[in-house]
């Protein structure tokens, strides 16, 4: 065997397993990496060789270097992402970049957001599971944000948590806005 394929199957074998481990599904890998849900199945079973740049993101979002993907004992003590590498969530509101600060171990249970909106931004979400609450802090700026029939404004420093198990939505009121958004299931 050629060292390339031994390392694609070594990749493929590491990448499943360290999903598996933290209990994560393809699609919720998918959404912490912005790597589409086929191109990490198809990583997973070696049917295809990441770019870096999708290598990178994958690291990211399952909070493993190359080496501990490619099987190397994982560094203990203090578990950095530094700002620029935190994993952003793309396609998503209209206006706003959604970076991930939480582990990717703990999606769907309780997730963190750094949100940042641009000036009449937007992030309006569908219904969540049910039980499922939001707590959103304002940082800087305005923010309205809306649970169902209810709408309240807040400014920096305020604190909404809400039902998100119904429609709801953030908009950014009179100019640029930041916030951070964590996200519970019941």
């Amino acid at each position: 065997m050629d060292q390339r394929t031994d390392i694609t199957e070594r990749l493929a074998l590491s990448l499943r397993e360290t999903r598996r481990a933290r209990g994560l599904s393809l699609d919720a890998v998918a959404k912490l990496s912005g790597v589409s849900r086929s191109m990490v199945s198809q990583i997973e079973r070696g049917e295809s060789s990441p770019t870096v740049a999708t290598l990178w993101n994958l690291t990211q979002a399952l909070q493993v270097d190359f080496a501990g993907l490619l099987g190397a004992a994982p560094a203990r003590g203090i578990t950095v992402t530094r700002a620029a590498a935190a994993p952003v969530i793309a396609g998503r509101g209209e206006g706003v970049t959604i970076r991930i600060l939480s582990p990717a171990e703990t999606v769907g249970e309780h997730e963190v957001y750094d949100l940042a909106f641009a000036a009449g931004g937007a992030l309006v979400s569908s219904a969540h599971s049910a039980g499922c609450r939001e707590h959103l802090t304002v940082i800087e700026g305005a923010l309205t944000v809306r649970s169902g029939d209810e709408a309240e404004h807040l400014g920096a420093g305020d604190v909404a948590r809400y039902a998100a198990d119904r429609p709801h939505e953030i908009r950014a009121e009179g100019g640029a806005a930041r916030a951070i958004l964590i996200v519970q299931d019941s």
